[in-house]
């Protein structure tokens, strides 16, 4: 599933306790940023944690994370130099079922 601004989700309706892909080709890896990391939350932003992406093959970054969340996974990105991508101050939010 394509979201905004170079990030997609497989799968786009993830169940509870499912792994999900995350795939980010958006600002900072365009900017030319040698690391990308995934900071997330659960419901409303609730225990945020940040992971290190992989780049993968087709040069994008990738990182897979568990829907533990009872309603909505919350997140955005950074780089190593802390720049953000919060989607314009929106981030980004997948339902979970």
């Amino acid at each position: 599933m394509e979201l905004i601004h170079g990030v997609s989700v497989f799968p786009g309706s993830p169940y509870q306790n499912q792994d999900i892909t995350i795939s980010y080709d958006g600002l900072l890896h365009k900017s030319g940023a040698d690391q990308v990391y995934l900071h997330y939350g659960v419901d409303g932003w609730k225990n945020p944690t940040t992971i290190p992406m992989m780049r993968s093959s087709s040069g994008s970054f990738q990182t897979i994370i568990r829907a533990s969340a009872r309603n909505e996974i919350n997140f955005c990105f950074h780089d190593s130099a802390m720049n953000w991508d919060n989607n314009n101050g929106l981030d980004w939010t997948i339902r979970v079922h």
